[in-house]
């Protein structure tokens, strides 16, 4: 069903589940390294293999990063929680079960504020718990890369062990059309605030932020929620918010023609922009969870959470308020910044030595408009904000005028070198040598005598044209303010 007719028939309700692999040096039971893309199968021990008689010992550097991520989403954490063993057999857990919290999780009752499109939605977290990551299968032949059709399947068990973060959001609702939206931009906010944290660098793309999206749909007017499906595994935030608009698609579809939702896992299909069915949804029963007896109970004392507490830096949504008093934006300008993925960027420019005017120019300008054509995301350019802010350095040295800054850019972007190499190779400097220049006048003035006329004769806005004609005389290169001071002397008007 087309999406504006089924938001017209249906309300959807949302669940997000984040798993977040945090960035500490060895495992989370195990003294096992963690460093990502290592050959396969080389990072393992007893312990994170499960084999006979090995013994978990709780990494301390985790619980410090959940409780962090649990104090900056507000929640409350808890004074006493343990482990349970989730019990499940797939080839990626080599214990046949996992360890994880249950019933008794660390941190409870959160909440993030998101914006969009200037509302503000209050997402609440109903729990932030720990828990082991599994290993990776890797099924080889068939055009899916899914274990069907595939010829054979190996296992890398290099994850299996690494500290996981899962964060449950409460029912997300009352989020109308927008729920693609709030989706992801809570999947975005969520990404902010841990990085902020320094407790992952939530790189979606190699899997240390993994997205589960809730849908089900309800007839208008309806009180009883109807039937979810979990998308698994969604690694981008523009794949979290076209999910969440393919299933709310589906669903209305199948509803509207009486059919029924199954409770499911389903798998997103980035070609097709749609989710595709994967298994039928266990429920906790199913797991079979009990307490981990190889492992004590966690009692954080309430000192060392305020400990933890005064450590947190200044989270994402103070820094943007923050930075918008310094840098006089308003709200919507903010937002475009904000939308763009620009914010950092041109923080960093700031940073490195540019104005805050002049660095937002470049990014939300000329560099988003490159982006857009290459399709590709702003912080995906190959160039950095030193390379843009030495650029500017060269502008405000009246090194190089706009239009020439806009040639080095090029340059930078097509891989021919750093700033000062692309302005060397394609002799992009400013002609600001009196001497080239009045000779670039001298035939401006001969070749257009009837406007150099009449800035002898006193109508000094005419000398704009000649300015232009030097300008293009020069292809760009000469500098404006210095050409027109000079016309004017030559012209008697100086």
């Amino acid at each position: 069903m087309k999406y504006d007719e089924a938001l017209a028939r249906f309300e959807p309700v949302l669940g997000i589940e984040t798993h977040i692999e945090l960035g500490t040096a060895s495992k989370m039971f195990c003294g096992c390294r963690t460093e990502f893309g290592a050959p396969p199968n080389t990072q393992v021990c007893p312990v994170c293999l499960g084999l006979p008689g090995s013994l978990p010992v709780t990494n301390k550097a985790a619980i410090e990063g959940i409780i962090k991520i649990g104090l900056a989403l507000n929640c409350d954490i808890v004074e006493w929680c343990r482990f349970a063993r989730k019990n499940y057999f797939y080839p990626d857990m080599p214990k046949n079960y996992q360890i994880s919290q249950y019933d008794e999780p660390l941190c409870v009752d959160g909440h993030l504020e998101v914006e969009v499109e200037g509302d503000i939605y209050r997402i609440e977290i109903e729990r932030v718990h720990m828990e082991e990551d599994t290993g990776k299968s890797l099924h080889v032949g068939g055009e899916t890369g899914r274990i069907h059709g595939a010829d054979h399947s190996l296992v890398d068990y290099n994850r299996a062990g690494i500290p996981l973060v899962e964060i449950v959001t409460k029912p997300i609702t009352a989020t109308g059309d927008k729920a693609p939206l709030v989706a992801r931009a809570y999947a975005t906010e969520l990404r902010d605030l841990v990085r902020s944290l320094g407790v992952s660098d939530v790189k979606m793309e190699q899997g240390s932020m993994r997205c589960d999206v809730n849908v089900s749909l309800m007839p208008r007017g309806a009180s009883e929620w109807g039937t979810r499906t979990e998308t698994k595994n969604v690694n981008s935030l523009r794949s979290v918010e076209r999910a969440v608009r393919s299933e709310i698609e589906r669903q209305a579809g199948v509803l509207a023609a009486g059919g029924r939702i199954t409770q499911e896992t389903r798998h997103f299909q980035e070609a097709t922009g749609t989710t595709t069915s994967g298994r039928s949804k266990e429920e906790a029963q199913d797991y079979r969870y009990f307490p981990e007896p190889d492992l004590i109970p966690m009692a954080p004392s309430r000192e060392w959470v305020e400990e933890l507490r005064a450590t947190l830096p200044e989270l994402p949504a103070a820094h943007r308020r923050r930075v918008q008093a310094e840098w006089g934006l308003t709200d919507l300008e903010l937002r475009d910044v904000v939308n763009a993925g620009a914010l950092t960027l041109i923080e960093d420019t700031i940073k490195a030595g540019a104005d805050a005017g002049a660095a937002r120019k470049w990014w939300m300008n000329e560099l988003s408009r490159r982006a857009t054509e290459q399709g590709v995301e702003l912080a995906d350019l190959p160039i950095t904000p030193e390379q843009v802010a030495r650029v500017q350095a060269m502008v405000d040295a009246r090194e190089l005028n706009d239009k020439l800054a806009r040639k080095v850019f090029e340059g930078v972007l097509a891989g021919e070198g750093a700033p000062d190499e692309v302005v060397a190779a394609r002799g992009l400097k400013v002609v600001s040598d009196d001497g080239a220049l009045e000779a670039i006048i001298d035939q401006v003035i001969a070749d257009n005598a009837d406007a150099a006329d009449k800035v002898r004769s006193g109508k000094v806005a005419a000398v704009g044209a000649l300015v232009g004609a030097v300008m293009k005389a020069s292809r760009g290169q000469a500098d404006a303010a210095r050409a027109r001071e000079l016309l004017l002397k030559k012209l008697d008007q100086g």
